[in-house]
């Protein structure tokens, strides 16, 4: 039976020593790493000296043994055979042993040497392998600790060997001498290496300054405070490096929940709205349906009639929120050849329709004259309902009589730009974004006088998303407001697949300030018949003040009202 690779795989066993060191601070680790390496150094070094000093301390006693041992030792036999005292033979240092042939040893030894340090263990001389140039050699003490360095001489009266002569100096000097510097270099390094960890200690800890500032930085983020950063170091420092991708990270995170509280807010504000426009139609009805049933109901077709009313108001809201709805989930557009001219052209035959007092045309986009046909690939529907909304909006929004111009035009290559322009009141400055957020609205009263869902602009924006465009509030010069839309010849580009439906409370998507539709908004020219009503039939029209993307101020000095966003 083959046995399974796997089988009888047992995970690594964890170490109780290993497990101990993780749970060391990094600190306390790199001192003792620092230090553990100091000591092992010093120690080497140590050891490296005493080695060196020894060989050569020994090396001395030699070049003193080879340079005067065989004058010594000739010169003691010498005097031996002539019958002289032991004792005025040898230096005070020096010890000296004949070996003849036999096995008989005669020692000379200084007697106050002997009594100090005693003699030398004298190993056995085999006199026919005798070394005509003798070696030192270390021989230990005869019953003591005390080493000898000794050499030994072939011992002849002019013929064959008959003996040999050694001679010893102790290494107490040189035993001394590395004892002593042993201490000195134990002492030494004990206290480098403390003075050293005491150093390293102090280098670790300022150089994990930054570390601890991200530990407290991360701590304070923890705590809430998502605004604080970790302090900037060089970036060709790892630290420094760390620093500036958290710094970033954080930045991030931060505007994501701010993004993320924006988006609450969105949606409480989407609910509370939402609520109170579906809110104030059921009423109506409930107010009416139990009044009828009461029998307090006198008129009953006006009492339908405002039903009615209502039923088709609270439907209108849930059109414009489930068609915001399905923007959102990005469903594809039907695209085909659409002529905004002709876009246009039929707003202002339904505009003159509806309001036949209004002064309203289609003009070119710079100058005064009729626009040439102007074709782009877009869905046609989404497009009308845009204009639609846009045109609506000034009429429920501007005085009865403002005259409106829609004006069509290729500001630069691969560019369509549309806009509607009136001459009412205008849109503060401050508002003229917010008008396009759901349910924006400057007058806290919630007041539905005009009848507008209060999404109409809102759909615009999110219809001219999907078509890569954009679109922006601008004031008309003289007075009143002009809506910009701009939008790609060629259509909106190919995107990947769609993501997740975005919430209600998503905002519709802005008007560019940015990207490739805010080079196309501009600000629009004054009318030639405004221009000739301020400034007089000879004077020409005066240009918009600001260059492009910049708002042009209004010369009117009307108080501004912002309108409902419909």
């Amino acid at each position: 039976m083959r046995r399974h690779p796997r089988e009888g795989h047992h995970p690594r066993e964890r170490h109780p020593a290993r497990e101990r060191w993780r749970a060391v601070p990094l600190s306390a680790r790199l001192v003792t790493i620092i230090t553990v390496l100091l000591l092992v150094g010093l120690a080497s070094a140590g050891i490296t000296t005493l080695t060196v000093l020894h060989a050569h301390l020994v090396q001395q006693v030699d070049d003193e043994l080879t340079s005067r041992g065989e004058e010594l030792a000739e010169r003691t036999v010498d005097q031996l055979v002539a019958g002289r005292a032991q004792q005025a033979i040898l230096p005070s240092n020096y010890y000296l042993a004949i070996q003849l042939q036999g096995g008989h040893t005669v020692e000379i030894p200084n007697p106050h040497l002997q009594q100090q340090l005693g003699t030398p263990r004298l190993p056995s001389v085999d006199l026919d392998d005798l070394d005509r140039t003798p070696t030192p050699v270390t021989l230990d003490g005869n019953g003591s600790h005390i080493h000898w360095r000794a050499v030994t001489y072939p011992l002849s009266a002019g013929g064959p060997t008959v003996g040999a002569v050694t001679v010893a100096l102790p290494l107490v000097s040189v035993d001394a001498t590395m004892a002593s510097t042993g201490k000195l270099l134990v002492v030494s390094g004990l206290l480098i290496a403390a003075l050293g960890a005491l150093a390293a200690w102090a280098a670790v800890r300022r150089s994990l300054r930054p570390l601890r500032e991200i530990e407290a930085t991360a701590g304070a983020i923890a705590a809430g405070d998502l605004s604080r950063r970790v302090p900037a170091q060089p970036p060709t420092t790892e630290v420094g490096s760390l620093a500036h991708s958290l710094n970033v990270m954080l930045a991030q995170i931060e505007q994501s929940f701010a993004a993320q509280r924006a988006s609450e807010q969105r949606m409480r504000r989407f609910v509370s709205d939402a609520s109170h426009e579906l809110r104030t139609p059921l009423s109506t009805i409930r107010g009416y349906g139990e009044l009828y049933r009461m029998g307090g109901v006198a008129d009953v077709g006006q009492a339908m009639s405002r039903i009615e009313a209502e039923a088709k108001r609270m439907g209108a809201l849930v059109e414009d929120l489930l068609q915001l709805a399905r923007l959102d989930e990005g469903r594809p557009l039907d695209l085909r050849p659409v002529d905004l001219t002709a876009v246009a052209a039929d707003a202002v035959a339904d505009l003159r329709a509806v309001a036949p007092d209004r002064a309203a045309r289609v003009v070119a986009l710079t100058g005064d004259g009729a626009p040439a046909p102007l074709t782009v690939r877009a869905d046609e529907n989404k497009i009308r309902q845009v204009v639609a909304n846009l045109v609506g909006n000034v009429l429920q929004h501007t005085p009865a009589g403002t005259p409106v111009e829609i004006a069509v035009g290729l500001p630069e290559d691969g560019w369509a730009l549309l806009e509607v322009r009136d001459h009412g009141p205008g849109i503060a400055r401050e508002d003229a974004d917010r008008v396009f957020e759901r349910f924006f609205r400057v007058d806290l009263s919630r007041t539905r006088s005009s009848g507008g869902s209060g999404l109409g602009l809102a759909i615009v924006a999110a219809i001219m998303g999907t078509h890569d465009g954009g679109v922006r509030i601008v004031p008309t010069p003289g007075g009143g407001t002009t809506v910009q839309v701009a939008m790609p010849i060629a259509g909106p580009r190919e995107k990947p697949p769609a993501p997740a439906p975005a919430p209600p409370d998503a905002p519709a998507p802005a008007p560019p300030a940015t990207g490739e539709a805010a080079a196309v908004l501009r600000d629009p020219p004054a009318p030639a018949h405004e221009a000739t009503r301020r400034e007089g039939p000879d004077t020409p029209a005066p240009a918009a003040e600001g260059g492009p993307g910049q708002a042009a101020p209004s010369s009117r000095t009307t108080p501004a009202r912002t309108p409902d966003a419909d």
